[in-house]
């Protein structure tokens, strides 16, 4: 697992080659998710723990580019970094779950298609 990551980030799904096609579309909220990943690596890490609210900005950032896309989620990212000034009041301030998730997350917190459906 991920050392970098809430549990709440992370899954049991795995990438199935015979998947592939469906996996196209999660191209773009992979490659945000690679970048949050080498942020929180690396960067995050020379600020400690300093945020305000929980869970920190950048761990806001990855579940909100998981449950929404790279866009919506960056920009729901961006409205909760600047929220976060020095008067802010801070504390508990969890992503949104999309109501029609219907993907999985990996043990590194990507996004891979969810089991085929056979109505």
């Amino acid at each position: 697992m991920s050392s970098t990551l809430p549990v709440s980030a992370t899954g049991h799904g795995h990438f199935e080659a015979s998947a592939v096609w469906q996996s196209v579309p999660l191209i773009p909220r992979n490659t945000v998710l690679s970048l949050l990943h080498g942020y929180r690596a690396t960067i995050s890490h020379t600020y400690g723990d300093v945020c305000k609210y929980y869970p920190s900005c950048s761990a806001y950032a990855v579940g909100a580019v998981q449950q929404h896309g790279a866009l919506k989620g960056a920009v729901m990212a961006a409205a909760r970094i600047a929220r976060c000034h020095p008067w802010a009041e801070g504390g508990i301030d969890d992503v949104p779950l999309h109501k029609n998730f219907r993907y999985e997350l990996t043990p590194w917190g990507f996004v891979v298609p969810g089991p085929l459906r056979k109505d």
